[in-house]
């Protein structure tokens, strides 16, 4: 049996945060800092960085030769949000999605996305009878990025690159992945997945680095 991976998660310390009355954090999977406490931070022994929405990004940027620095050892970044500071390698800003009616909100699995294996199209897009909660746009992806999510158009809601730098990084435009619980629907599956996910991407580098 492997050893539990180690995951670093950012808390923006607002209403939107971990501990915030917006969103609550659902586990204790990760272990979670101030995200200002970023830059002192000690990352050797960590194998994931989870950055979740409402980050200070301009923070970030001044943070960007260290997330770089991260991947390049062969880890794992994985970001939630809407991008428009160049911090993160290999991915564009944010772009909202075109709007026409209720529908251009809809999000569908690619085949062989493990993440979103069994969720519902209509349980990620709807909220209440509301659309556009799960995403409102999209990045765009690394031409050889291995794309999870779109929405109807082809646009990418979220995808994985591992080509851009030594590691991985797992880019959702929407909210963090692992507040994905307790809401009775088919949604409650991307959490352990996404976790299961992690587990088996940590593994998987890591033997990369012994051959």
């Amino acid at each position: 049996m492997s050893d539990p991976i180690s995951i670093l998660k950012l808390d923006p310390g607002h209403a939107f945060g971990v501990n915030g009355r917006m969103q609550k954090d659902t586990g204790n999977e990760a272990k979670i800092i101030d995200q200002y406490d970023f830059a002192y931070a000690n990352l050797e022994k960590v194998d994931v960085i989870l950055i979740p929405n409402f980050v200070d990004q301009e923070f970030l940027y001044s943070q960007r030769e260290k997330i770089a620095a991260f991947l390049e050892e062969k880890k794992i970044v994985v970001y939630c949000g809407h991008l428009f500071r160049e911090w993160l390698p290999g991915c564009g800003p944010f772009m909202p999605q075109l709007i026409r009616n209720y529908k251009d909100y809809e999000v569908f699995p690619t085949a062989d996305s493990s993440i979103f294996q069994g969720v519902t199209t209509e349980d990620m897009t709807f909220k209440k009878g509301v659309a556009g909660f799960f995403a409102r746009g999209y990045h765009h992806a690394p031409d050889d990025a291995e794309i999870l999510l779109t929405f109807s158009n082809g646009k990418t809601v979220t995808y994985v690159d591992r080509t851009t730098t030594n590691g991985t990084i797992l880019v959702h435009a929407g909210r963090d992945l692992l507040g994905y619980a307790n809401e009775n629907k088919s949604t409650d599956l991307i959490r352990p997945q996404l976790l299961s996910w992690l587990e088996a991407e940590v593994q998987s580098l890591k033997e990369s680095t012994v051959q």
